[in-house]
C-alpha cells in the first residue's frame, strides 16, 4: 500500500512522513478511526515507507524488493494480527497465522473493509472473531524474532480492542520492553476500549473520516460513478469508504430528485401527487426506503447549515445549487427539529416492517405542516 493510493488525508500522511525522515520512529503506534476509514490503509502504506530501500519525500518508491513484497503482503519482516475464530476449515487453533492467505486476499481487494465483512470473508457465520488468549504466545515470538532483511520488524494488530485479557496483557509486556527495531501498529475503531496501560505506552495517530470530496473523488476514479450519484452516497455513507462502496452498488434510485419533487409537493399541499409517489416510495424496496430516509436526513441538515452559512456547505453539485438555496429559506432551527424528528420516526416504521405507502403519506402531511410553520 502506497500513501498515494489513499484518497485526502493529507494532514496525516505527512506527519507520518516526517516521522521516519526526521528518525522519531515511535515503537508503539495507535491508529484510531471509525469503520470504514483509512485507519488500516494509513498503517499499512506507513508501513510500506519504514522500510523502503529507495524513499521519497512523499511516498515509498513501490518498486524495491521490500515495497514489492509489501505490495503483495508477503515481506517476511511484516506480521498481522487480526480477530478470528473457528470455521468449517479452520476447526480449532484458530490463530491468525491459520488465516494469512485469506487476509492477504481480503486486504488487497480493499483495506477499508469492517470487522463483519472479515468474518464473512471467512466463514464465521454468526460467530464473534476475537484475538484470543492462544495469540499471546505469537506476539512473543513474532517479537522475539530478528528482522531478515529489512531495517524494522513490524507487528500489526488489527482491533487490537478485541484482545482476550491474557493477550492484551502479554501485548503490554512487549510494549513495556519494546525489543530493538521492532515497530507495534495497532489499528483501533474503538480505542476506549483498551487497557489504559496500552494506552499511555503509544503514541496516536487520529486518522479523521474521509470527506464527502475524497468519498466522491474515489468513487469517480475507482468505480466509475457519476458525479450526481457518488454525492448522493457520500451524503449517506457519512465518511465511510466501505459504506460508499457497498452503496455505490446498491442504490437504485435518484434520490435527489425524488426528494426535490417530494418537498415542494408537500410545500404545496398536493397530497394527491404525494399519494402518488408513496407508490414509488413502495416500489423502492424496504432497505432503498432507509437509505433514502437517511440521504433526507443528512441533506436537511446540509440546507440548515447552508442557510446559516454556506461556507459551512464547502461542496454542491451545480444541479443542486438552485434547489439548496431556495430550500434553505424555509428550513430554520425551530421546524428543521420537527422535520428531523419527524424523518426519523418514519426511519424507524420502515425499518419495523410498517407499511410504507402509510409511513410516506403520514411523514408527508406533518412535513407539509412544519414547512409551513
Amino acid at each position: 500500500m502506497l500513501f498515494s493510493q489513499i484518497p485526502g488525508h493529507p494532514e496525516t500522511k505527512k506527519l507520518l512522513l516526517k516521522s521516519v525522515q526526521n528518525q522519531h520512529v515511535a515503537h508503539a503506534q495507535l491508529f484510531i478511526g471509525s469503520d470504514g476509514s483509512a485507519n488500516l490503509a494509513l498503517a499499512l502504506a506507513y508501513a510500506t515507507y519504514l522500510n523502503c530501500e529507495e524513499r521519497g519525500e512523499e511516498d515509498a518508491c513501490g518498486h524495491c524488493a521490500s515495497c514489492t513484497k509489501m505490495n503483495r503482503l508477503v515481506h517476511p519482516d511484516m506480521n498481522f494480527v487480526m480477530p478470528v475464530t473457528t470455521t468449517k476449515s479452520v476447526t480449532k487453533d484458530a490463530l491468525s497465522q491459520s488465516f494469512l492467505t485469506d487476509w492477504r486476499v481480503f486486504l488487497l481487494e480493499n483495506p477499508y473493509q469492517i470487522l463483519n465483512d472479515w468474518m464473512q470473508y471467512i466463514g464465521a457465520e454468526n460467530k464473534q472473531g476475537n484475538i484470543s488468549k492462544d495469540e499471546s504466545r505469537q506476539l512473543v515470538r513474532f517479537a522475539s524474532l530478528k528482522a531478515f532483511e529489512a531495517e524494522f520488524k513490524i507487528i500489526l494488530i488489527w482491533l487490537p480492542e478485541l484482545m482476550h485479557p491474557a493477550a492484551a496483557n502479554a501485548l503490554l509486556k512487549l510494549l513495556e520492553e519494546p525489543p530493538a527495531k521492532t515497530i507495534f501498529l495497532l489499528v483501533s475503531n474503538a480505542a476506549d476500549k483498551l487497557l489504559a496501560t496500552i494506552l499511555s505506552r503509544t503514541q496516536k495517530v487520529t486518522v479523521r473520516a474521509f470527506s464527502d470530496e475524497e468519498v466522491i473523488g474515489y468513487l469517480q476514479a475507482e468505480l466509475q460513478v457519476p458525479e450526481a450519484d457518488a454525492f448522493q452516497i457520500a451524503n449517506l455513507a457519512e465518511g465511510s469508504l466501505q459504506a460508499a462502496r457497498k452503496l455505490s452498488q446498491e442504490l437504485t434510485s435518484d434520490f435527489f430528485d425524488f426528494f426535490v419533487k417530494w418537498m415542494r409537493n408537500c410545500y404545496a399541499y398536493k397530497f394527491g401527487e404525494v399519494v402518488e409517489m408513496s407508490d414509488n416510495f413502495q416500489k423502492l424496496g424496504r432497505e432503498n426506503q432507509k437509505a433514502f430516509l437517511h440521504y433526507a436526513l443528512n441533506n436537511l441538515r446540509r440546507v440548515l447549515l447552508y442557510g446559516v452559512d454556506a461556507r459551512l456547505v464547502p461542496f454542491i453539485p451545480p444541479a443542486e445549487i438552485d434547489f439548496v438555496t431556495k430550500f434553505s429559506k424555509l428550513i430554520r432551527p425551530a421546524n428543521a427539529a420537527l422535520l428531523t424528528e419527524e424523518l426519523g420516526n418514519a426511519h424507524y416504521h420502515i425499518e419495523r416492517n410498517a407499511n410504507p405507502k402509510i409511513v410516506f403519506v403520514d411523514s408527508s402531511i406533518q412535513i407539509a405542516k412544519y414547512l409551513k410553520s
